[in-house]
């Protein structure tokens, strides 16, 4: 009996490893039954070429000389410095160097009082020439008073109680500038007027207040033909002819004599 179970125990593990071999359940196919897939069928004809004709392009001769001209050239371009550009740039530097602190950020009260002159020269100097322009520009005129002092058209009538207007006159007329002379000549008219009583003189008013003012007719006729000639000479802002001129001259000179 108990060889029997021995040798059933033995058998056992056989009997199970029989349970676990896989199965194999691949298909094989045959050589006869396989075949191969169609073939395609081009040629070199079914390739398309492009048969059009190729023209090789050129440049031409010496074409880089066209694009040396000034427009072609892109380079940016330094800026002139004009005579006023180099002043002031000189001027700058100047004042830079005069009145920068030094290393220890402290000068000596010499120093200090050196530089302050040296500041005071620098803007007399540029009110030198800053004058000179305006006077070569006709925008000044100096007289020999402070009282006498007058800058410009407009600044003459609005001292006009100040103003040397036969100086101006004659100063106009020996320039040729007919225009400006009869501005003169019809401010002096004003001054002399005012003087008179005949009006009160205002840089506001127009000539329309100057007219309701004048109580004689002959004055008020007077006064309203030469604001006439006055506006058309001025105002009118083209050359005047010799004798329209010297009708006008004649005319304010008359009146101004005799107010």
């Amino acid at each position: 009996m108990y060889k029997f179970l021995l040798i059933l125990l033995l058998l056992s593990p056989a009997v199970f490893a029989q349970d676990s071999i896989a199965v194999d359940t691949t298909e094989y196919v045959s050589d006869d039954e396989y075949s191969e897939p169609p073939a395609i069928k081009y040629t070199i004809k079914d390739i398309k070429v492009d048969s059009s004709a190729i023209t090789q392009a050129h440049f031409r001769k010496n074409f880089k000389k066209d694009y040396k001209a000034e427009e072609f050239d892109y380079a940016p371009k330094e800026k002139q410095k004009t005579a006023l550009d180099r002043f002031k740039a000189w001027l700058a530097r100047l004042i830079s160097e005069l009145f920068s602190m030094g290393g220890e950020g402290s000068l000596s009260l010499v120093t200090w009082i050196f530089r302050i002159v040296c500041g005071l020269v620098i803007l007399f100097v540029i009110y030198l020439i800053v004058k000179a322009i305006l006077n070569k520009e006709g925008k000044w005129v100096f007289g020999r008073s402070s009282a006498n002092r007058i800058y410009g058209a407009d600044e003459i009538e609005k001292n006009l109680q100040e103003a040397d207007f036969e100086k101006l006159v004659s100063e106009t007329m020996n320039a040729g500038d007919k225009r400006l002379s009869i501005r003169y000549y019809y401010l002096w008219l004003l001054q002399r007027m005012s003087r008179s009583g005949i009006i009160e003189w205002d840089v506001e008013k127009t000539n329309s207040d100057y007219l309701y003012e004048i109580r004689n007719e002959k004055d008020k006729e007077n006064f309203a033909y030469l604001s006439y000639l006055y506006n058309y000479v001025w105002y009118g802002e083209f050359e005047t002819d010799d004798a329209t001129f010297d009708k006008a001259v004649r005319a304010f000179q008359k009146t101004i004599k005799s107010t």
